[in-house]
């Protein structure tokens, strides 16, 4: 069987962790193709995707809703998550360090027990199946790796978008986490410097706007062993609340390419203060006159420099937003002072509209210097993609000379040769270079896949595709394969270092699904791809960022089954015995849903509610089939998924006094009664129209009571937010009127925790910050409140809770309340009114909470470090 391109973009709102501000994107630079980063689609749905381009009618579609633009999809998604944490206005610098210090010294109850700390298979067989993603290649994946560094003693540092930095001493594999006591876990850069420090730029720069901020830059002087500590720190705090994108050394300084500017520092002497060496619009800048334009964040981006090693003084600023302005461009000094590069680059744009995210590489000669270009015009204008080119020169001052566009490198056997989605379209968020240091014109290059050129880019190969389907060696039957299809790396690449072990020399490449390597001068087979490639994310690193979890017990092997839903690596399923986790839907894993009396039974949402449900754990039954009516999960959305009036991680709900009851939210509260033997999205039933405009940030049921909040406009331009209350069967809703004197803020509402005992007794937890940190009207404070009488008074229980974003909240077996926040979960024991600090996890956001069946464990799902556990007698 002949089939399209593949998969579901697992659609990424990338979270970060870190303990400064967020980056919220204005409209009018969150709008058109970029704003955030892409995920994955399943097979189904790229097949699906391929018979509506043709014209061909499908139910299915229909309840599926995705029209295949993912674009719109992205900018949207990327967007909202940010919206939770900086509506209804602009966040100061300083909020989430300020917040970590606060919880940091609550008092600490329990100890957490990581359960996903062992190999997660995306291709594992029992899932083949046309809603998951096995077989593509991808084999064993965990979190995103923003930043990689090795060196020639087979030591390799691999650095996370929200799980921290990470140290294996056998070249890949058995790592060790080695930041866990800084504040910011969300890494923009890593660097070995002459001396063999190793040096971590925090705060991960990939522009998208859920993307936190950092706290600087560490250096940890032996890296072999050790771990980094805020003493470590570089300079005051010049970098606190920025972004890294890259560091590089020369003249006896670091760089630093941050969202602010370009900086330095000398690698001497570490203590003093970091110099401004330049920034394009300094009056954006904290404490400058238009620091709090929604605008500002997006005024001073430097993204790389390039540096003579022959004569340090030469050096080259790539600054800009990706999406364009009049700053972007090349800076070099003349005379003393930055000034933009307007001729003599060659091939290499001097036009602002053609510079966007640039990232340099130079031989270790100094004889080859590489760029890669991503161009703002191309971003808003080409549909396929934003990549303006490759280019080689011998001096970072030019000549350029451009020795690859998409065009080229499609034709390349690459897996990305449809329209609407070729090499670079998301060159903005996916970018790395490096150079074989044993030979100048051997170059790694990455995009969404990894490319190779051995001969200075007069020719390349695709040696990490996309993935395999589409090629003639797959087929979902393996009876029906064509040849043996090789492994590959997980899409979207962002680091890359070339080190050595055992003597050998292997390249280390970092993407959306962790960290991969293969031989620098490695095998490939006659299509160019590479036949090398091996996974080292054995387990022992756990950086999965996870939006949710369902937990029920496992009929067929005992124990428990846990799942949840992940950012850009679909559900996780760990079954009782298993040794290895499989997963069984693809995409992007938002909401869970997981029957407590058969684990087997499972609903995944994917994005905007677009909801699968299965009864077997979607194990595949032998049929190998890409029909939807004969696969082992059905499409049940409810009818806001097709009309996208839902949001990109929509809120789904059981009832938790009637499992067979089901809610949802989008625009309208959704209500279906046949648990997970629903079958089609007919089947879910509109009982509240929340308004046009308006959209479901939390449900919650209990008895047949719903409790659903909402926000509409969601972002800093007029947001507003809500509560309805209303019974299951349609009857009682009314809209709750909050008072205006802000006793619940005019803030995200993130969910609610029903009193199993009293369906009228409920919490909510809120997002964002409060008025000292956000200057929107209506912030207010406090960030849990309850209510009594159903909703209709509230009352502030933050108590000695610090300032920190709030995401979910559960009343625990024995009367507590527990609430996830954006830097780990707290507790507040029954009969008491203070809070306490569960475990001691890192700066890491948890998203939601979840009982076990016999409500005895608590489980986290976090945004960067997997599911954790801890026993509800432990908190006592």
């Amino acid at each position: 069987m002949s089939l399209p391109t593949h998969r579901r973009r697992w659609l990424a709102v990338c979270a970060l962790t870190a303990s400064a501000a967020l980056v919220a994107i204005p409209p009018s630079a969150a709008s058109g193709r970029g704003a955030g980063p892409f995920g994955a689609r399943t097979l189904g749905q790229l097949a699906k995707e391929r018979e509506q381009s043709v014209g061909a009618a499908s139910p299915h579609l229909a309840a599926d809703g995705d029209d295949g633009n993912e674009a719109d999809e992205i900018a949207e998604g990327a967007d909202q998550y940010a919206e939770a944490r900086t509506s209804p206005g602009v966040v100061a610098p300083g909020a989430y360090g300020a917040a970590w210090r606060g919880l940091s010294r609550l008092k600490s109850t329990g100890g957490w027990r990581n359960i996903t700390d062992l190999p997660y298979d995306s291709d594992d067989p029992r899932y083949r199946d046309i809603d998951s993603n096995s077989s593509g290649g991808s084999g064993k994946v965990t979190g995103r790796m923003a930043a990689i560094a090795a060196d020639d003693d087979g030591y390799v540092y691999a650095g996370s978008a929200g799980g921290g930095v990470w140290r294996s001493r056998t070249g890949g594999g058995h790592w060790q986490p080695v930041s866990d006591r800084l504040p910011a876990q969300s890494t923009g850069a890593l660097a070995l410097d002459g001396s063999g420090r190793l040096w971590l730029g925090t705060g991960e720069a990939t522009t998208n706007s859920d993307a936190y901020l950092g706290s600087g830059v560490y250096v940890l002087a032996h890296p072999h062993h050790g771990t980094f500590s805020a003493r470590s720190r570089v300079g005051g705090d010049e970098l606190e609340s920025t972004t890294i994108h890259e560091l590089r050394f020369g003249g006896g300084k670091v760089w630093a390419a941050t969202s602010e500017g370009v900086w330095s520092h000398s690698i001497q002497k570490l203590s003093g203060a970091w110099k401004l060496e330049f920034a394009p619009n300094p009056d954006f800048l904290p404490g400058g006159s238009q620091a709090h334009d929604p605008d500002a964040p997006y005024k001073n981006i430097a993204n790389d420099i390039a540096i003579d090693p022959k004569d340090p003084s030469k050096v080259v600023l790539a600054v800009g937003w990706r999406g364009g302005d009049d700053y972007n461009g090349f800076y070099t000094r003349v005379k003393g002072a930055w000034t933009r590069i307007t001729s003599g680059l060659g091939d290499l744009p001097a036009d602002a509209d053609d510079v966007g995210n640039v990232t340099f590489a130079r031989s270790a000669d100094g004889s080859r210097y590489y760029a890669i270009d991503q161009s703002p015009k191309q971003l808003s204008t080409n549909p396929d993609s934003g990549l303006e080119g490759i280019y080689a020169s011998g001096s970072p001052a030019g000549p350029w000379t451009k020795i690859a566009d998409y065009k080229g490198l499609a034709a390349d056997n690459s897996a990305l040769t449809s329209p609407g989605y070729m090499p670079g379209v998301q060159a903005w968020y996916n970018q790395f270079l490096t150079v074989d240091p044993a030979d100048p014109q051997h170059v790694y290059a990455g995009l969404e896949e990894v490319y190779e050129t051995k001969d200075g880019g007069a020719n390349w190969s695709t040696v990490g595709p996309y993935w395999n389907f589409g090629f003639s060696c797959w087929s979902i039957d393996p009876s029906r394969q064509t040849g043996a299809c090789n492994p590959t790396t997980h899409s979207d690449q962002h680091g890359v270092a070339i080190g050595r072990y055992h003597g050998k020399s292997f390249v280390y490449v970092g993407n959306d699904g962790g960290v991969y390597k293969r031989p620098v001068n490695g095998a490939q087979d006659a299509s160019g791809h590479a036949t090398d490639w091996t996974s080292l994310n054995d387990g022992t690193i756990d950086t999965l960022q996870y939006y949710s979890v369902g937990i029920g017990r496992d009929l067929d092997h005992g124990g428990l089954s846990v799942t949840g839903g992940l950012q850009d690596n679909g559900q996780s399923v760990l079954r009782g015995d298993d040794k290895v986790m499989g997963s069984d839907f693809g995409g992007d894993g938002g909401d869970t849903l997981t029957d407590p009396a058969n684990g087997c039974n499972i609903a995944q949402e994917y994005v905007y509610l677009a909801v699968q449900v299965t009864q077997n754990c979607a194990v595949n039954d032998g049929s190998w089939t890409t029909d939807p009516g004969k696969a082992t999960s059905y499409a049940v959305a409810p009818p806001d998924n097709a009309t996208s009036e839902a949001r990109f991680i929509a809120p789904l709900a059981a009832d938790t006094k009637n499992g067979d009851v089901w809610v949802a939210g989008g625009r309208h509260i959704w209500v279906q009664t046949h648990g997970y033997a629903i079958r089609s999205g007919t089947e879910w039933t509109s009982v509240h129209d929340l308004g046009a405009g308006r959209t479901a940030t939390a449900v919650a049921a209990s008895g047949g009571k719903i409790y659903a909040a909402w926000c509409g406009p969601c972002n800093n331009q007029g947001f507003a937010r809500g509560i309805a209350v209303g019974n299951a069967d349609g009857t009682g809703w009314h809209d709750v009127s909050l008072p205006a004197d802000g006793t619940v803020p005019n803030r995200y509402l993130s969910g609610f925790a029903v009193d199993p005992k009293n369906a009228d007794h409920v919490f909510l937890a809120v997002n964002g910050f409060s008025r000292h940190w956000t200057e929107g009207p209506g912030a207010g404070v406090g960030h849990v409140f309850e209510s009594a009488d159903g909703g209709t008074t509230w009352k502030d229980i933050s108590a000695n809770l610090p300032d920190v974003p709030t995401d979910s909240a559960l009343v625990t077996a024995d009367g507590g309340l527990a609430v996830a926040t954006d830097l780990g979960v707290v507790y507040r024991a029954p009969g008491r009114t203070s809070w306490e600090r569960i475990g001691s996890l890192p700066a890491v956001a948890v998203l939601q909470l979840k009982a076990g069946p016999d409500g005895r464990t608590l489980y986290a799902a976090t945004h960067g470090r997997g599911i954790y556990t801890v026993r509800v007698r432990d908190l006592h």
